[in-house]
């Protein structure tokens, strides 16, 4: 076989591993279970299951989705979980690499060199918020809710990410195909503004001073089910503005008190400043496309608009992504939730939506469309200046 045939199917085999890993998350991370101990175990006789029983794909089909010791039947998500995220990493390697559906460049190689010459980089940073948007998505579609603690993680896998790529790639390179966030002094100093203010909006929480939303919530970040008709939600929705205010009110003063200042301008052409600032600058925009839109529709429907799981789950795509696509991912999403509604006008009881996975496919479309979508965007700027 081809050094790229050998690539790709260990590529696919390492991501049905990850997907067999991201079982494990779905299951236990939204009830509160570790995530390393106690090992697997069958729910229905409890034994544990043993390596060759836990081999993804394989011992699903070997074992006919039955438990080896009392026969009780496995969900088949676990097969589709293994197989979805292992065709996600063959699928996004292929069309990095090899399709050259997404075009950049980096240094002399091409095709399949860019990945071991240091495209695994960004490779790795673009596939971990694939791997955790699958898990939060079948969260959201089993249990209507996405833990927190998994969107943080995205998140400050971005901004290290971001820093160190530059030590991977050439900045420059990094910088122009957008491969990851990066900040202009102007955009950095908007995000250290609003994380100075972030860090005023917790301290005040903290001491009292900020009422904190949905006091009720529970660990996933929305109201309890028996709470949440007893809520004034107009009044949650301006607690949650007030949370907001250090944070607006930061970032604007820091722009125009940074944005030319020389020293900042020298500190922002460091690639590790560059590339934190932009994916801080990326996360508290997709936070504030979702959280604007769930304040304006909480005080104008009078009901929790959207949830917060929505607003970190937007944060962590653009400490990736980036602000500009984030934004327009968001905007993506609802055609995928027409689909779904129409889905379930025919063949489901619930009218509730979970969002989660639509704002994952929104994100999806633009780190694959990416090309076009820049062409587009450019066009319209141009058309703008002119």
């Amino acid at each position: 076989m081809t050094p790229e045939v050998i690539w790709l199917v260990f590529i696919f085999a390492f991501g049905c591993c990850i997907g067999s890993f991201l079982n494990v998350v779905i299951y236990r991370l939204p009830r509160g279970k570790s995530l390393a101990h106690p090992p697997s175990a069958c729910p229905g006789c409890g034994k544990g299951i043993h390596f060759y029983d836990n081999i993804p794909l394989l011992s699903f089909l070997v074992l006919r989705g039955k438990c080896r010791n009392c026969k009780m039947k496995i969900s088949p998500r676990y097969f589709f979980i293994e197989l979805l995220t292992g065709l996600f990493f063959i699928g996004v390697f292929y069309l990095y690499f090899i399709g050259s559906v997404r075009r950049f460049e980096i240094g002399e190689a091409v095709g399949f060199g860019m990945f071991t010459n240091g495209g695994w980089s960004f490779y790795l940073v673009h596939m971990t918020l694939i791997a955790a948007f699958i898990a939060a998505s079948a969260i959201d579609l089993e249990l209507w809710v996405i833990p927190l603690s998994l969107c943080w993680f995205v998140t400050a896998f971005g901004v290290v990410g971001s820093a160190l790529v530059g030590f991977a790639i050439d900045p420059a390179q990094v910088s122009f195909y957008n491969l990851l966030p990066v900040a202009n002094a102007a955009t950095a100093a908007l995000a250290v503004g609003a994380a100075i203010g972030l860090a005023i909006s917790l301290l005040c929480m903290a001491k009292g001073i900020i009422k904190v939303s949905y006091l009720g919530e529970d660990e996933q970040g929305g109201p309890t089910q028996e709470e949440e008709d007893n809520f004034n939600h107009r009044v949650e929705a301006l607690k949650e503005v007030v949370f907001l205010l250090p944070i607006i009110v930061c970032s604007l003063a820091a722009y125009f008190l940074l944005r030319k200042a020389s020293f900042w301008i020298n500190l922002t052409q460091s690639h590790v400043v560059s590339g934190v600032m932009g994916s801080l600058w990326g996360y508290f925009v997709g936070c504030a496309v979702v959280w604007t839109t769930r304040i304006l529709g909480t005080l104008g429907f009078g009901k929790e608009a959207m949830g917060l799981g929505d607003v970190h789950l937007m944060g962590a795509a653009g400490a990736i992504v980036g602000p500009l696509f984030v934004t327009i991912s968001f905007f993506i999403a609802p055609f995928f939730g027409i689909v779904w509604a129409v889905y379930q006008m025919f063949f489901a009881k619930t009218r509730q939506i979970p969002y989660g996975p639509f704002l994952s496919l929104g994100v999806f479309v633009v780190m694959i469309f990416h090309d076009p979508i820049i062409h587009w965007w450019s066009q319209i700027y141009l058309t703008r200046a002119n």
